[in-house]
């Protein structure tokens, strides 16, 4: 992937170093939620997250990332610096203003507007701050246990988390959630494959228009977007966590899916391709 030239984006804020067991809340020792291989369970962490939050306190100690992140935080600005970019030029062709959110790296545990969340729950997005939450330390796992190798792999996963912010900023975030509120369980999740597939054509549709206005594809990136999108399909993760599926309990949709709905961005490069509520197949 071509991103070393990149402009890098200034909406990172470094909160790595900072947490361990406990987090000062509002004067004490708020609990942490343990949220243990949610993401990987295919849980919505908005669901899971509870209570408020924000960045740690001033005078908390701060311990010194590991140096191999260095570039890690680098690639990540200029990832999402690309994200800017596309996406305020594919809003002004909606005659819509886009507003970048702010990216949030963090080690072990993070506050955010949604709850505390520890690195196992996998990147996710606050819909309540605008912001997305990222532990470095989900590369490696993407790469080692997932076997979805690749600074492409890497982006995408950025991407889809901007995906949701994209949702956030049209409505369509608002719009699911209440109708999740008035849902069944089985409702509800249905829901939120279709929100998270949606998430990864949108994905797809920066990576066509980033591609089309700065070359950032090289050979063998399609390849490894579609195989990491495939990676964390929900039939993958309950069958490594569990042993078997239940596809009722999907809330991210299967590999298949995800793959497609990705695909589906790639190609077209419009929003409009990405109408993941109308279809009648996923």
């Amino acid at each position: 992937m071509r991103w070393q030239m990149g402009r890098r984006s200034d909406n990172i804020e470094d909160r790595r170093g900072i947490g361990g067991g406990g987090i000062a809340v509002g004067g004490g020792i708020g609990t942490i939620v343990l949220v243990v291989l949610a993401y990987f369970l295919g849980i919505d962490p908005s669901v899971l997250l509870q209570g408020g939050g924000g960045p740690a306190p001033p005078g908390v100690e701060r311990r010194a990332p590991p140096p191999e992140q260095d570039q890690l935080k680098d690639f990540v600005a200029a990832v999402l610096g690309d994200t800017e970019d596309t996406w305020r030029e594919v809003f002004a062709r909606m005659k819509r203003e886009y507003r970048a959110p702010k990216l949030v790296l963090f080690s072990d545990v993070v506050q955010s507007s949604c709850g505390t969340a520890q690195s196992a729950v996998g990147p996710f997005y606050c819909p309540s701050d605008q912001k997305v939450y990222l532990d470095l330390s989900f590369f490696r796992d993407l790469r080692e246990r997932f076997r979805a190798p690749g600074e492409f792999a890497q982006a995408y996963v950025i991407a889809h988390e901007i995906g949701h912010h994209v949702q956030n900023l049209i409505g369509i975030a608002e719009r699911v959630h209440s109708l999740r509120s008035r849902a069944t369980e089985r409702e509800a999740n249905a829901l939120s494959v279709r929100m998270e597939l949606q998430a990864d054509c949108f994905a797809g549709v920066w990576a066509n228009n980033a591609n089309r206005s700065r070359q950032i594809l090289e050979q063998g990136d399609v390849e490894a977007g579609l195989n990491a999108a495939a990676a964390i399909g929900d039939d993958r993760l309950q069958r490594q966590a569990r042993g078997y599926v239940v596809p009722d309990a999907f809330t991210h949709g299967s590999s298949t899916q995800r793959v497609r709905w990705f695909r589906e961005g790639l190609d077209s490069g419009q929003v409009g391709a990405c109408d993941t509520f109308k279809a009648r197949q996923l």
